[in-house]
């Protein structure tokens, strides 16, 4: 019988979950701040168990999630779905959120402006100093 583990870092929880494509991008998370269990800032060492609570920004959306089951083996998707359960209020903000920005008109800005639109710009900045040589 396999030993159950009863706590694991939140850094490989969250890997493990799916959460964040590698180790190294949640640890960066933890450390600016986008990571809160049980409504405190931790570190990348804090030792989760079940039934804690986490809340993970990703810019723009937030989760806050109830850990279910521990793992520090990454697994398939329906594995990692089954490590927490995500809470009401969060999928409703979520839905909501993603409806607003679907309702958004497209970027102004298709993609990097071309040489002509970019010499254009140019003239526009130096009239605006005033170091305009004609």
């Amino acid at each position: 019988m396999a030993p159950t583990i009863e706590q694991v870092r939140i850094d490989k929880w969250l890997w493990a979950a799916r959460f964040f494509k590698t180790r190294q991008l949640a640890i960066d998370a933890i450390n600016a701040g986008r990571v809160y269990v049980n409504a405190e800032r931790v570190k990348p060492a804090k030792m989760v168990k079940c039934d804690d609570e986490i809340t993970v920004r990703k810019p723009p959306y937030e989760w806050r999630i109830v850990v279910r089951e521990l793992s520090e083996k990454r697994g398939s998707a329906e594995m990692a779905q089954k490590l927490y359960i995500e809470t009401a209020e969060s999928l409703i903000a979520r839905d909501a959120l993603r409806a607003e920005l679907k309702e958004q008109p497209p970027p102004v800005f298709a993609g990097r402006p071309t040489k002509r639109d970019r010499r254009v710009l140019d003239r526009f900045m130096t009239r605006q100093g005033g170091d305009d040589a004609s």
